[in-house]
């Protein structure tokens, strides 16, 4: 019972020190039980399996922390209207299965290694993971630890350095100091020891926050210049309205409330992602004939000096098997096709800019390892924007320049705002703002899209960067380079929001160097594993020996 109460105290601390309803100080000492459970387990219990016993109450935790912070993802529904059950489970069943590895590994290095080595392997495979989660097909960071804190701006202004990961790297180090306390305090009951390890962890988790503070107010980056943006804001309910409605409809609804609101000089209307052209997509081959992309540039014409930033769906066909895209698929004899979740910058008399979507949704926007994964569950993608096939992306990020200002848009399409290196590559492609395009209308009224946005005032942090958001249901927001949301709109509304973006210029030490601990992590891990076999080896021979 004990090992279960300590179980159940680790994910309540997990569950509750997560954005946008939660406290994030919690997390300093959230898995300190969940470690205590370890440890007691494998030195004092009778257990014969003791392995199993800390995977399966690791795993109890793990699925209570993520069902609490990401069971919003109950809100997509399958095209009958039902719940789709599929969008909850996978995700909170095989990340917590991730994350249960990974803690069985530490046990497992800790066993063979002693406490000391395990901790430091700990931290390296914590992060290792983080850093991976990142980057596979079946990516889903939401729950990296880094981003708790994303709702306490003033406190993380450090992460221009070390970003969202150095986060996660702080969190786990005070874990595991606060663990050593308790082990120190227990084995020996010293009150000098107990003093200067409190006096240790106190320092640890104020010195970040002091610091930031004092960045906090003392900011005082130059902008280079200033532009108006409208970030439009349609409310199509994507289940019953957005795929179902005319496309010239939509898009005489978008105009509209882009005319409707404007007032004064407009550089720049952002709208959100896969705005137009609602059910369908354009093709890339013919966008300078599509009726509905020249719509917009005879409504810029009205509005000289302003370029539209909007998000499309797009394709390209192939004709002939020859150098077909991974992600292209036959729809009639010698003619493929390949799908884009797309942004585009439009500009009167001038050719459209383009850049695919570089992140995509597991399960809903790309059949992750189609190969393996196909024969066992299916057509099991969510039809989540009217496609059930992986979508084509580019491999690298673009920054729209705008011809009549010093304006660079970083045309960031919805999920990709969770990812800070993947973030970073727009700045170094010379983006001078964030324009974030986004529908986070699949959830309704759940922390999904709340959680969303507030991840997005990181990227503000570690890129330095002003965001203009625009998402079809809410939360539109601008959001200043020091992660503060100086305007929203309320989600629900059909509305529109006016900012004016500072630009900035250079780059922060996160955005030349990214996930530099998460290297760093990557290389111990890789020293710890090969350190335990040679001294493995060595045991061995000396056995042979003796």
């Amino acid at each position: 019972m004990k090992y279960v109460l300590l179980t159940l105290i680790s994910a309540m601390l997990l569950s509750v020190s997560w954005p946008t309803y939660g406290v994030p100080f919690f997390l300093f000492f959230a898995l300190v039980p969940l470690l205590m459970m370890e440890h007691d387990v494998s030195k004092f219990s009778k257990y014969k399996r003791k392995s199993w016993v800390i995977f399966g109450l690791s795993y109890l935790c793990f699925v209570i922390w993520n069902v609490v912070t990401t069971g919003w993802l109950y809100g997509s529904k399958n095209p009958d209207g039902s719940h789709s059950m599929m969008a909850v489970l996978f995700p909170v069943l095989v990340n917590s299965f991730l994350y249960s590895l990974v803690f069985q590994c530490y046990h497992w290095y800790k066993n063979a290694q002693g406490t000391y080595w395990g901790m430091a392997f700990f931290v390296a495979i914590w992060m290792s993971f983080e850093k991976f989660h990142l980057n596979w097909e079946l990516t889903w960071p939401w729950l990296n630890l880094g981003n708790a804190f994303s709702d306490y701006p003033k406190l993380i202004q450090w992460y221009d350095t070390l970003g969202a990961t150095g986060g996660s790297f702080w969190i786990l180090i005070i874990n595991l100091l606060i663990f050593y306390t308790v082990r120190i305090w227990q084995a020996g009951r010293k009150r000098k020891d107990l003093i200067i390890n409190i006096s240790a962890t106190v320092i640890l988790i104020g010195v970040p926050m002091i610091i930031s503070l004092i960045k906090f107010n003392q900011f005082n980056e130059k902008p280079i210049g200033e532009v108006n943006v409208l970030m439009l804001q349609p409310e199509l309910d994507p289940y019953n309205e957005k795929y179902q409605k005319d496309s010239i409809t939509i898009q005489n609804d978008l105009l509209s409330l882009a005319e409707n609101n404007t007032k004064g000089k407009i550089d720049y209307y952002i709208a959100p992602e896969t705005a137009i052209p609602g059910s369908g997509s354009i093709s890339e081959t013919a966008f300078e004939k599509s009726y509905l992309l020249n719509n917009v540039k005879g409504f810029l014409a009205k509005h000289p000096g302003s370029v539209f930033a909007t998000g499309i769906s797009s394709h390209r066909y192939f004709f002939g098997e020859n150098n077909l895209p991974k992600d292209a698929y036959q729809i009639n004899n010698g003619v493929w096709v390949e799908r884009y979740n797309t942004a585009v910058q439009i500009i009167p008399n001038q050719k459209v800019e383009v850049y695919h979507k570089g992140k995509l949704v597991p399960g809903v926007e790309i059949f992750p390892y189609m190969n393996v994964l196909k024969p066992l569950l299916g057509d099991a993608m969510i039809n989540l924007g009217g496609t059930v096939a992986s979508l084509g992306t580019d491999k690298e990020r673009v920054a729209f320049s705008n011809p009549f200002n010093k304006g660079k848009i970083a045309p960031i399409i919805c999920y990709e705002s969770i990812y800070g290196e993947f973030v970073t590559d727009y700045v170094k492609k010379g983006a001078n703002f964030l324009g974030i395009m986004t529908n986070d209308s699949w959830w309704g009224v759940t922390e999904g899209h709340k959680q969303l946005l507030s991840y997005a005032k990181l990227r503000a942090i570690e890129t330095r960067r002003e965001i203009a958001r625009s998402a079809n249901s809410g939360i539109s927001a601008h959001i200043n380079a020091k992660g503060e949301i100086l305007e929203d709109t309320f989600y629900g509304d059909k509305t529109a929001l006016f900012a004016k973006i500072k630009l900035y210029e250079g780059e922060t030490f996160y955005v030349r160097a990214g996930d530099f601990l998460s290297r760093v992590s990557i290389f111990a891990l890789g020293f710890l594993l090969f350190y335990y076999l040679i001294k493995r080896f060595q045991n061995k021979m000396a056995s042979k020996k003796a």
